[in-house]
């Protein structure tokens, strides 16, 4: 029974840090310009972040070794200092667009000022992450941000053409409309859901709970997939519901609360507060996760001493990192940059650092001197390979197309 709780919660989690603010950013511009026709692009991402994910667990928990860790031991020192700084740069501005992006989705339920909600964000942030222990993170961002699966019901109710939406997942070229646009959004759906940061606290999370090879490689299997299956579904609910309400009515969402009218119109005004608190707490869960992805980067590249499980001020430098992240991130946002076109930089230029991030964790379960009998096998060897060739693509495809396509308006 214990296992089953964990794997029920572990699959809230996985939602609660899947669904933030650059999935629904490309995923409600992917649907409002192309329909169903990238679809295949969200499915690709998926399968991939999962087979990274359940390696990254394994991993740990065999080795009880974060991926910074791995990165340290596995890249020549200069790549390794070049993959720490691009991720913490990384996960700075990603912190700041969901800072921001919380802030507008406060904005929608209270009507109070951008600027004040900023604030209160970054402060309340602060505060969750420092009185609350690590399960109640993971409860509190994780069960309410279940709210999104409203976005989901209201794609279900606009009857959509199913036919049409099983046929998209399958590769190929868009039948109208920019190429240039067309590929720039396929790489940032499939980005977005590769984003590092999800990795790195996924890996230092199991090593802070402890995992052990011998009971937990279910819980770890499981978590993954089903828990980012269900993700990736309700990304495709937002894919097929933008296509629905506003491909067909020439409507360019430019706003976070645009994918919320969904649920206004099928499901009511209870629909747009369940699904508006939904993303606040996704979006802050992956505000949190950025916040933290980039102090557990620091302190296990530089052996400090880190854990959330730990007093704050029993591990100063650690505690340290993730609030001046939070500081830094907030102060950008303060700027007056629009967190969706931060959003949309933050996604395309994470890719660079991606291959230096995911190539140390199939190296190691590839290794069957570190691994032992929880090394990859075939299947897994193969999925490996054939994901890190699409991220070694995607890494240096997504700058020229940004360009050319200036940021898919074109």
């Amino acid at each position: 029974m214990k296992k089953i709780l964990e794997i029920g919660l572990g699959i809230m989690v996985a939602l609660g840090g899947f669904v933030d603010i650059g999935d629904l950013v490309f995923s409600t511009q992917a649907g409002a310009k192309f329909g169903y026709e990238l679809l295949w692009a969200l499915l690709i991402g998926v399968i991939g972040i999962i087979v990274y994910i359940e390696m990254a667990g394994r991993v740990t928990t065999v080795t009880k070794k974060p991926v910074f860790d791995l990165v340290q031991r596995t890249l020549h020192p200069k790549l390794g200092w070049a993959a720490l700084i691009g991720s913490l740069l990384m996960n700075i501005l990603t912190c700041a667009a969901e800072i921001g992006g919380i802030a507008l989705g406060l904005q929608l339920l209270s009507g109070l000022s951008y600027d004040l909600l900023i604030l209160c964000a970054v402060l309340a942030l602060i505060l969750l992450v420092w009185v609350l222990p690590f399960k109640g993170i993971e409860r509190l961002f994780g069960y309410v941000g279940l709210g999104l699966l409203t976005l989901l019901i209201a794609a279900i109710k606009l009857h959509p053409d199913w036919s049409l939406a099983a046929s998209s997942f399958w590769p190929h070229l868009v039948s109208e409309g920019n190429m240039g646009s067309y590929w720039y959004f396929a790489i940032g759906i499939i980005a977005a859901t590769f984003m590092p940061y999800e990795v790195y606290f996924y890996a230092s999370g199991a090593v802070e709970e402890k995992w052990k090879p011998q009971s937990d490689m279910v819980v770890n299997r499981t978590n993954t997939i089903l828990g980012f299956s269900l993700g990736g579904l309700v990304v495709a609910g937002i894919i097929i519901m933008s296509s629905e309400l506003f491909r067909t009515a020439g409507i360019d969402p430019q706003f976070l609360g645009t994918p919320i009218l969904g649920s206004l119109v099928t499901l009511g005004k209870a629909g747009v507060v369940l699904a508006l608190l939904g993303a606040i707490f996704t979006i802050a869960g992956a505000a949190i996760e950025t916040a933290f992805s980039g102090a557990y980067s620091i302190s296990q590249f530089l052996d400090w001493p880190w854990g959330k499980h730990q007093e704050p001020l029993k591990v100063p430098r650690f505690t340290l990192a993730w609030v001046i992240i939070f500081l830094l991130a907030a102060a950008i946002i303060f700027t007056g940059i629009d967190p969706i076109t931060l959003t949309e930089y933050a996604v395309i230029f994470s890719v660079v650092v991606m291959p230096f991030s995911y190539w140390p964790i199939f190296r190691i379960a590839r290794d069957k001197r570190t691994m032992g009998k929880y090394a990859n096998k075939t299947f897994a060897n193969v999925m490996g390979w054939v994901f890190l060739a699409i991220i070694t693509i995607v890494s240096i495809a997504a700058v020229p197309l940004m360009i050319i396509s200036n940021r898919g308006q074109l």
